[in-house]
């Protein structure tokens, strides 16, 4: 691993930019906290519709989750249809998941109205199922999703799994052909440029220390000066920090791991990945994995090792799985690895909501370049008073736990659980 890199593959080809020399103003008619593509999103919005914005970021514009994730456009929630139906009822179900539609179709759109070249595609995802109960439960969700939503889901036996992917791991899975892959870096540059283009000052590298409401909005102090704001709208997800105890309560912060491979022949890689379709599966710690955008590579990421800071036994673990899935793998080199923290809530549902009066667009729970994109528009559509502000995201409390200030203690016993039970699971089922 002497020439691994630790940084994300999307960097090779959207490279980061440094602060620059842009002053903190006194004055804005909305300053947001954290420049990835919820604030952006909120950004370009709110600037076209001539309010004064400011935008600031504790690190590099982006260098958070936004272009360390996997490029993978779902807008999942993490609940099976069929289990949504039986915890919020059928008609809140469906409400929920013609949202994410709605999301989906807002970035697509998004993407072809501003012009991002981000290798976006329509791809469709393939998620493998690791047992026979499995494919049973994908099927299950296939009918409901199909009857009540007209999804164009389905399934692929064992038989047939070849034609998605070559490995004999699954038990066949299930096709879901509205979701779509891209480049997230290159998203990221595009909806930076056009919020810079558009008005919005970004001021990176520079932390907001403090947040005072006031009468007539709040007083932002950041490292680097003050200044007044009507709204603010906090989209910092994964990396909140003590700015706001409040969020922090309420946000979990789970590291996820990602591994790129270097180029793999390309005989080979029509026989791993025949249709270039985004990838999953159903283990309890599940892998997202994909073919890099140019079909060169594999992307490869996962939940094990998220209970390490360790990279090296993070890169290895992740590349014992990639191996174990495909063989034909195992001299394959690894060009990257990298991780960064996504945001979950304690009911795994996005939130767009106002607090105290600060705009929260946060807790996308590992599906945010669809979610954060379009929370972060709900977000700004809300500060403008505009009647598309509506999200169902907005209709549940934002909870928290008794003893949970921000820190997840109780993150190596849940890693630690679930990685039992995918060992059991393998057990019992084979």
């Amino acid at each position: 691993m002497s020439d691994l890199k630790l940084t994300p593959y999307w960097w090779e080809s959207a490279p980061l930019e440094n602060a620059s020399s842009v002053e903190v103003p006194a004055s804005a008619d909305v300053c947001i906290v954290g420049a990835g593509f919820a604030g952006l999103s909120a950004a370009l919005h709110l600037a076209r519709a001539g309010r004064s914005v400011v935008v600031f970021d504790s690190q590099r514009a982006g260098e958070g989750a936004s272009t360390r994730n996997g490029g993978i456009a779902s807008g999942n929630i993490k609940f099976a249809f069929d289990d949504m139906i039986k915890k919020f009822g059928l008609d809140r179900a469906k409400d929920i998941y013609a949202e994410g539609i709605a999301a989906r179709d807002h970035l697509s759109a998004m993407i072809k109205a501003e012009k991002i070249e981000c290798s976006f595609q329509m791809t469709g995802r393939f998620t493998g199922a690791n047992h026979a109960v499995d494919y049973e439960k994908q099927a299950r969700e296939v009918d409901v999703l199909n009857k009540h939503l007209d999804m164009g889901a389905e399934m692929v036996l064992k038989a047939n799994q070849l034609a998605e992917l070559g490995t004999d791991s699954y038990e066949g899975g299930q096709i879901r052909p509205d979701i779509a892959g891209l480049h997230p870096g290159q998203l990221h540059k595009g909806m930076l440029d056009r919020a810079a283009g558009a008005g919005a000052s970004v001021i990176s590298e520079t932390r907001v220390r403090k947040i005072n409401k006031t009468e007539s909005g709040f007083d932002i102090i950041t490292a680097r000066g003050s200044l007044v704001a009507r709204d603010v709208i906090v989209a910092t997800n994964g990396y909140t920090d003590g700015l706001i105890p409040w969020l922090e309560r309420r946000i979990i912060a789970i590291p996820s791991q990602i591994i790129a491979t270097e180029n793999i022949e390309p005989k080979l890689m029509d026989q791993l990945m025949p249709k270039r379709r985004m990838l999953g599966n159903t283990l309890n710690l599940y892998n997202y994995f994909r073919p890099s955008p140019d079909g060169k590579g594999i992307i490869f990421g996962g939940r094990k090792g998220a209970d390490t800071q360790d990279l090296v036994k993070k890169t290895e673990g992740l590349q014992a799985q990639l191996v174990e899935l495909f063989p034909e793998l195992k001299d394959v080199g690894i060009s990257h690895s990298w991780w960064g923290y996504t945001g979950y809530t304690f009911d795994y549902l996005p939130k767009a909501m106002v607090h105290d009066g600060i705009h929260y667009a946060v807790g996308f729970c590992g599906s945010g370049v669809v979610w954060a994109t379009w929370l972060g528009l709900k977000s700004a559509l809300a500060i403008l008073g505009e009647q598309d502000a509506e999200t169902i995201f907005a209709k549940y409390p934002f909870q928290t736990r008794p003893l949970y200030y921000g820190k997840p203690w109780f993150l190596p016993f849940v890693i630690g659980l679930y990685d039992v039970k995918d060992k059991l699971n393998r057990l019992r089922y084979g």
